[in-house]
């Protein structure tokens, strides 16, 4: 047991008190299966007492069935004054049908006086009596000493009573909570320590929250002293400001530390359950996440590329492809050859480093990039701008003119918005017309109208996100703005970027981009 930890999940409880985050019961039921796909042992579905949802859940899932993970039900210690067996919570509890219950209880006296306003020992004796009740009905009771460092360090003897209690009730793991997330990473390993010295051999964990910004610090400090049950949420959410995160606690603790947690080769789905789990939360994962995030492996600097291209361990801590993760080497007005020649390998293109072709390629990009252009953030148009350089990128039509006419009457609540474009496909002449919410819409809905005749799976495109933003702001409304369009077909986003001092125009290049890779991408597959 010595090298194997145990992952808690608590996404569905612990993460759903996250501000702005409302899983449904379908929901909860996909998390579920997909965290007992990737191979976590604990996952914690709810408080059947707490709400209908919940209750639900537990029910739900049972019918769909978990291959690898115990499902765990959570609730809280007996009332006080009240008898155990006469607790509905503690009843819902056991009906749930969980493999495994955990149930929080106070551990430092502050809370027992203040929140619950009984004796020390009554709370004793509701650890006690509840964990033992639990018992007699289910093989596995988890013990959450709830604020246990904060009470540990007001009064540790208190503190060590409620885990014997517990322990002495028959409970099997006993976790130390960090709840309100104060506690620094030296604090937690010393007291753990201490908690194993004082609790030999008996089974401890660790749950903390990161209102100190050291929850993942704190959880591997607690697995150092001892501890071999980790609580967490994926991607770190939850109340306040999250919970220690296991998208970066499970691949330090394997790949860092060297301790067994899931399966070795489901590590390389983390930055997708990652993902899955940020999509259902609708809580973006957020671009400099270590591990999972888009920019956890991204370099721009051209030293840092040029580095890269000779030995990736010069500035990657692991291989990207290890948690399911990739390499990017982004360009920009910071970017060097090495960026560009690595970029230019992605797209399918080699070319010479000495070749006057690349420096004019770098030269257009810093250019481009100096005018407002951003490529970072817009990789197909830089792939269209660098297979137009070397002459292999296909027109897929003939641009000949568009325009936008917007009107309000009096009357109208709102402006019309009407755009025409005209174009030629294979010497085909298009001059179509359409309407939108806004002209930017209209001229889109235009476009498209002109091509889907000719390229059908332009219908599979959608727009995903639209910014605008000004570049500089000293010229007023004369100034440059750049456009940034995200584009999907269900396979694939892609971004791309337009500049003018006209919003219109920015829009189109934007537009027009967004379009031709898609055809590009289609072309190069043999769908066109």
């Amino acid at each position: 047991m010595e090298d194997r930890v145990y992952i808690y999940d608590t996404t569905l409880r612990d993460g759903a008190q996250a501000e702005g985050v409302n899983f449904s019961l379908e929901d909860k039921v996909r998390i579920a299966l997909k965290l007992d796909e990737f191979g976590i042992h604990y996952i914690e579905g709810g408080w059947p007492y707490a709400n209908p949802k919940d209750s639900l859940f537990f029910q739900k899932i049972k019918q769909e069935g978990l291959s690898n993970a115990k499902l765990v039900a959570f609730g809280s210690t007996r009332r006080a004054g009240k008898k155990v067996k006469e607790d509905p919570q503690v009843e819902a509890l056991i009906k749930s049908g969980a493999d495994a219950i955990t149930i929080f209880g106070k551990s430092w006296d502050l809370h027992v006086r203040e929140a619950l306003r009984t004796s020390l020992e009554e709370n004793l004796n509701m650890v006690y009596e509840s964990i033992k009740f639990l018992k007699d009905s289910v093989d596995e009771v988890i013990f959450d000493a709830e604020h246990f460092f904060d009470g540990y360090k007001d009064n540790p003897d208190y503190a060590l009573q409620v885990l014997r209690a517990a322990h002495e009730a028959g409970v099997d793991w006993l976790i130390l909570c960090d709840t309100n997330g104060g506690t620094l990473p030296h604090e937690v390993y010393e007291i753990t320590k201490e908690v194993a010295k004082e609790l030999p051999g008996v089974p401890l964990g660790i749950h903390a929250h990161n209102d100190s910004d050291t929850a993942v610090a704190n959880s591997l400090m607690a697995v150092l002293a001892g501890a071999r049950q980790v609580h967490g949420t994926v991607n770190g959410i939850g109340e306040r400001t999250g919970n220690a995160n296991l998208c970066s606690i499970i691949p330090n603790l394997q790949l860092k530390l060297g301790y067994r947690t899931i399966p070795k080769d489901n590590l390389k789905k983390l930055r997708e359950l990652a993902l899955f789990v940020a999509e259902l939360s609708n809580m973006p994962l957020p671009r400099n996440m270590p591990y999972v995030g888009d920019s956890a492996f991204a370099h721009k600097a051209g030293v840092h590329a040029s580095a890269m291209l000779r030995n990736r361990r010069t500035y990657e801590h692991i291989p990207p492809e290890a948690v399911g993760n990739r390499r990017k080497i982004t360009v920009s007005d910071m970017a060097g050859k090495s960026n560009l020649i690595y970029k230019l390998r992605e797209f399918g293109i080699e070319v010479d480093a000495d070749s006057p072709e690349l420096e004019s390629l770098i030269r257009k990009v810093k250019a481009m990039e100096g005018e407002g252009y951003h490529f970072e953030a817009a990789e197909a148009s830089l792939e269209l701008l660098c297979k137009r350089h070397f002459g292999i990128a296909r027109d897929f039509f003939e641009f000949d003119a568009y325009r936008v006419l917007i009107a309000k009457r009096r009357d109208d609540e709102v402006p019309v918005s009407e755009a025409t474009v005209r174009l030629s496909v294979n010497d085909v002449r298009e001059h179509t017309a359409a309407s939108g919410n806004g002209p930017v819409s209209a001229i889109d809905r235009a476009l498209r109208k002109a091509l889907e005749d000719f390229y059908p799976s332009l219908k599979e495109v959608q727009l995903i996100d639209y910014k605008v933003r000004i570049i500089n702001e000293q010229e007023g409304t004369s100034a440059k703005v750049r456009v940034l369009i995200e584009s999907g077909d269900g396979k694939r986003k892609w971004g791309t970027v337009g500049v003018s001092e006209n919003v219109i125009e920015a829009s189109w290049i934007a537009l027009v981009d967004s379009i031709i890779y898609k055809l590009m991408k289609d072309s190069e597959e043999g769908k066109i």
